[in-house]
């Protein structure tokens, strides 16, 4: 946990892309990872999907390895880089080869081009987000190429659900926090009163539910070996935790994504929601 040797950063030669090239370099910096560049070619077929796939795939591959060196050749100094170029469908391969290298992290933008694009994630970054079993950064979810203020990471907000499998998001929030040495504070999000019908809820009844939050967010903590400030709010999850992280200035936020196998908890199933919603990056495990 929090021992990172190993990351993949998928480029694609976009402005986010390279925009997101300072936050890889200090993340492999501090931690002394290596970093494998990987560039998947799409197939192209030019009679129709009943046609040959691509024309000349070695050309493809040329002119791949030729822009990639040109954009990253001095992008990483004292940094182990390697890199791989494929043709076929990015996300599968990301994920097979994150699956069969020990890859530790994953580092990608998030796109959103335009109104309506920003209510959606990128269809590669979906894809990877719902295959990778390790760790995978993303960057804050807009049409502009990721600003440096998050560059220094100083205040990290971890955001939980009262799921046991959130120890371990609270663990990792940790680790980050001690390895940057940044500020910690958690956020668990319980639904406001109009989010249930009247004859549910009341007002003492959502009270006492921020209480019983409170109390297994704290039980948590303890099994988590951490002892930081938590905020108990109401809303729905991504706008809460999104009013969360401005307020409080936020660098790094942290989620617990889970994995396929696993009984989604509340959190989980916003994880794609607070990604796009996110005012910085966000580290989902």
């Amino acid at each position: 946990m929090g021992d990172i040797k190993h990351i993949v950063f998928p480029v694609d030669f976009s402005d986010r892309c390279l925009g997101a090239v300072p936050f890889v370099q200090g993340m492999a910096s501090r931690y002394g990872a290596k970093v494998t560049l990987i560039h998947v070619v799409h197939p192209f077929y030019p009679g129709g999907l009943e046609g040959p796939a691509i024309i000349d795939p070695e050309e493809l591959l040329r002119d791949a390895r030729s822009r990639l060196y040109a954009s990253m050749a001095n992008q990483f100094p004292e940094v182990k880089v390697e890199s791989v170029i494929q043709i076929g469908d990015p996300a599968t391969f990301i994920a097979d080869f994150a699956k069969t290298n020990n890859v530790d992290l994953v580092m990608m933008p998030s796109h959103g081009y335009g109104p309506f694009r920003q209510l959606l994630l990128g269809s590669v970054t979906a894809k990877v987000l719902h295959d990778v079993q390790c760790p995978v950064w993303t960057s804050a979810h807009s049409g502009e190429a990721p600003g440096r203020e998050h560059l220094a990471v100083r205040k990290i907000l971890c955001a939980v659900d009262t799921n046991p499998q959130s120890v371990t998001t609270m663990q990792w929030a940790a680790v980050m926090a001690k390895d940057t040495g940044a500020s910690l504070r958690l956020v668990h999000v319980v639904p406001a009163v109009e989010a249930w019908p009247e004859r549910q809820m009341d007002q003492e009844f959502q009270e006492q539910m921020r209480i019983t939050a409170r109390k297994e967010i704290e039980d948590l903590e303890r099994s988590a070996g951490i002892n930081v400030p938590v905020c108990v709010t109401m809303g729905t999850v991504p706008d809460a935790v999104r009013r969360e992280a401005l307020q409080h200035g936020t660098d790094l936020l942290v989620i617990g994504r889970g994995v396929l196998q696993e009984t989604l908890g509340r959190l989980r199933t916003h994880a794609y929601g607070i990604i796009r919603h996110s005012p910085c990056p966000v580290l989902s495990v």
